[in-house]
């Protein structure tokens, strides 16, 4: 009989800890049993639905479970009537903010899956170029829409905010025309973020020539594109510099690229020679895609002969590789065997008649 009156003895602070600790514990220990039943799939190399959705919600699991439980337990807990539902209300919020989580972790779980099918590292990937910068603002987009929707559900919740809700809907059309005009940038920003996304004048590692940098495409938001430049710096821009400013875009059709050396050499060089210098270049270097190869004077000036080398090359870092070995290789060529080639200055001294004193 005392033992079935010991938790009417409990004080109702200390009943309300241990029913805390207990959802807290019983949380921990179903999240640790559908991790010794997922342990399989969380080795598998590569690409699992399970492992990637074991991973990512590992952290909203630890406080949506102890919610759950929580929830089930509060009928039995101890409060009185003004903080029941208090204490009622704050649960309901917090699991509305739990399950946000969960979802925003799940546009995850789907973007692991397109990462892991579309490779950038393959050497034409034009395709994947365009699905993950689709992937990219189209995960930012939804997990705004469920920030929002949690948002609307946590207000709603409130029986004053419904009211007010009721009421601002008849005056929504005036209100949407005066938030209109006063967000018209970020709106702008939005609008060129979806033209971005479908109609694609750049993608993630894209190479741009933008504001006189050179760089690739390192993320799109959406607000603003970050292009990471050559030297490890980061040239940010907003999202519409791209639909009203023009700008350079050297892998928008395809990555493959031509490039150009200008060799400045004297008259006296004899051209054929250079030539089978340079195809014996070109034919070695692994850089080299094969498509293009031309040498040819393009002008004449009056001291030198400007000589341009066009290459191709399968992208625009392998491009500048080639063209920094075949510029050097020509030049070391030219110094070896004909040194009296390169650019020269030439003047012609006339007699000087001294006068006589």
């Amino acid at each position: 009989m005392k033992i079935l009156d010991l938790p009417n003895q409990t004080p109702d602070w200390v009943f309300n800890i241990l029913i805390l600790l207990a959802s807290v514990i019983l949380g921990m220990v179903l999240k640790w049993i559908i991790l010794r039943l997922t342990s399989y799939y969380r080795k598998i190399e590569g690409f699992s639905f399970i492992k990637s959705t074991v991973l990512h919600l590992g952290k909203p699991l630890n406080f949506f479970l102890p919610l759950i439980f929580l929830k089930i337990f509060l009928p039995i807990l101890k409060f009185s009537t003004e903080y029941d539902q208090i204490w009622s209300k704050c649960i309901e919020i917090a699991l509305i903010i739990s399950l946000a989580y969960i979802m925003i972790n799940l546009i995850k779980v789907g973007q692991d899956f397109v990462i892991s099918t579309y490779n950038l590292q393959k050497e034409n990937n034009l395709k994947e170029r365009k699905i993950r910068t689709q992937l990219q603002f189209l995960r930012k987009l939804f997990a705004l829409i469920i920030v929002v929707l949690a948002v609307s559900a946590i207000l709603f919740s409130f029986e004053g905010m419904r009211r007010i809700g009721a009421g601002l809907l008849t005056g929504v059309g005036v209100s949407g025309i005066i938030i209109g005009f006063a967000a018209q940038k970020s709106l702008a920003n939005l609008l060129a973020g979806f033209q971005i996304a479908f109609t694609q004048p750049l993608r993630i590692d894209d190479v741009l020539v933008v504001e006189g940098e050179w760089g690739k495409v390192e993320e799109i938001t959406l607000t603003y594109v970050v292009v990471h430049i050559w030297d490890e710096r980061r040239l940010i821009l907003p999202i519409n510099y791209f639909i009203e400013k023009p700008f350079q875009n050297w892998t928008r059709i395809s990555a493959q690229l031509l490039g150009t050396v200008f060799i400045y050499t004297d008259y006296t060089l004899p051209l054929d020679e250079l030539r089978k210098e340079f195809d014996r270049l070109l034919g070695q270097h692994k850089l080299w895609d094969k498509r293009v190869k031309v040498i040819q004077v393009t002008d004449s000036k009056e001291t030198v002969m400007e000589i341009r080398a066009l290459m191709s090359a399968g992208n625009s870092s392998d491009a500048f590789d080639l063209r920094c070995d075949i510029r050097e290789g020509l030049i070391t060529f030219i110094q070896q065997n004909y040194p009296h080639c390169l650019p020269k200055i030439r003047a012609e001294l006339g007699d000087k008649v001294i006068p006589k004193s």
